[in-house]
């Protein structure tokens, strides 16, 4: 298994240094962010990958569930705070696990472990997904798609013999595809197993061609490595 992109968000420098120090420990962990401002957290998850979320339930300028709410449930979680009767209120937004401050590496090991069992059966399981278009449910296999474009309120997904208009965001299907799939553009994701050549500002697929925003250009070749 790949190693799983996490964020941390928590208003305290000293437990973001903490929690620094035990993902570091962890060999299948990948640090991409962290902040003591929830609001900037949203606005990295706007154009970056993330799988796992360690995130402060309690801070002022956007409580932890509110920020669920704002990100939604595809996005995986596990809330730190130091205070236990947040703890309920979390577990309805379907969290990975619960971290209660001050936070022992052993415990923190066995909420990471409990991610990756998750993440590991998603990615054994996970190889098609089903949407609806044209008033019909189809069944998408993941190895099909070509790319999916963003057309106001709904997507296109198009695959390789066929494209499905459906009424859905860009950022909800990133949070449901592998990470085969990579954001080339506001309006754009890839099948980055479908690229055939990369040019200044666009990438050739099959019978396609796709525009490459500038903002997106170093992550896709950071992916393609």
């Amino acid at each position: 298994m790949n190693k799983i992109k996490c964020i941390i968000v928590d208003d305290e420098p000293l437990a973001i240094s903490l929690l620094e120090h035990y993902v570091e420990k962890i060999p299948f962990l990948e640090l991409v962010f962290s902040t003591e401002n929830p609001i900037l957290a949203l606005e990295y998850l706007q154009k970056n990958d993330s799988d796992l979320i360690f995130l402060d339930i309690q801070m002022p300028e956007l409580t932890g569930i509110n920020f669920m709410k704002i990100i939604g449930a595809n996005q995986k979680y596990i809330l730190t705070t130091a205070y236990s009767e947040y703890a309920l209120e979390g577990y309805e937004h379907n969290i990975v696990d619960y971290l209660l401050k001050p936070i022992s590496f052993e415990r923190f090991q066995k909420s990471v472990l409990k991610a990756q069992e998750r993440f590991s059966f998603l990615q054994e399981e996970n190889t098609h997904f089903f949407v609806k278009s044209s008033g019909q449910r189809h069944r998408i296999a993941f190895n099909e798609i070509l790319y999916i474009e963003s057309i106001k309120d709904y997507v296109n997904i198009r695959t390789e013999n066929d494209e499905f208009i459906v009424l859905d965001t860009l950022k909800s299907m990133e949070n449901q595809l592998s990470e085969k799939f990579v954001r080339v553009h506001k309006s754009f994701i890839v099948n980055l197993d479908k690229i055939k050549s990369i040019g200044a500002k666009k990438i050739v697929l099959p019978e396609s061609e796709i525009p490459v925003g500038e903002s997106y250009r170093t992550n896709l070749l950071d992916r393609l490595k």
